[in-house]
Order: structure tokens, then C-alpha cells, then sequence
């Protein structure tokens, strides 16, 4: 005769409470954000200490001739982004 209500959207047993995955999910993302931001920096960091113009006597100071020139773009450059990607951030 009658049959029991079926349970509406949202108003379960744990209405109002966080299921014990949705906390795991956000801890992942935490590490994921932590490690990514470290990868970048080691990145940075590499970047940095190897830029010939770590090892000029004058680094900013606009080089005076064409070999100077070439010798300071030698290194690594840093990756920009595209501008659809920077906007998102």
C-alpha cells in the first residue's frame, strides 16, 4: 500500500556533514598544490644559479658587445606562460 518515501536529494543521514572522501580529496589536492609549487621553485632556483649573469662582474649593467650578449642569453630562459593560461591564475 504504502510505500516508503525515497530519501529527497541532500537530505540523507549525513545531511550537513562532510563524507570522509571529500576530505581526502581536498588533502590530495593540498599535496598536489604543495609539491607543484615546490617543483616550480627547484625550477626557479635552477634557473637562477645557472644565468651567466650570476658570473659577470657588472650582471646588470647592459652588455657591451655582441658575444657579451650572446653569452648572457646562453643560458636557460625563463618559460612564460601562454596569456590565457596567466589570466586563469
Amino acid at each position: 500500500m504504502n510505500k516508503p518515501g525515497s530519501p529527497r536529494p541532500g537530505r540523507g543521514a549525513t545531511a550537513g556533514h562532510s563524507q570522509p572522501g571529500a576530505h581526502l580529496v581536498r588533502f590530495a589536492r593540498r599535496v598536489r598544490d604543495i609539491v607543484a609549487e615546490c617543483a616550480q621553485a627547484q625550477r626557479r632556483l635552477a634557473e637562477l644559479t645557472t644565468a651567466p649573469d650570476r658570473y659577470l662582474m657588472r650582471p646588470n649593467e647592459a652588455p657591451d658587445t655582441y658575444e657579451e650578449f650572446l653569452f648572457r642569453t646562453s643560458g636557460l630562459m625563463r618559460h612564460e606562460p601562454p596569456a590565457p593560461a596567466r589570466v586563469t591564475r
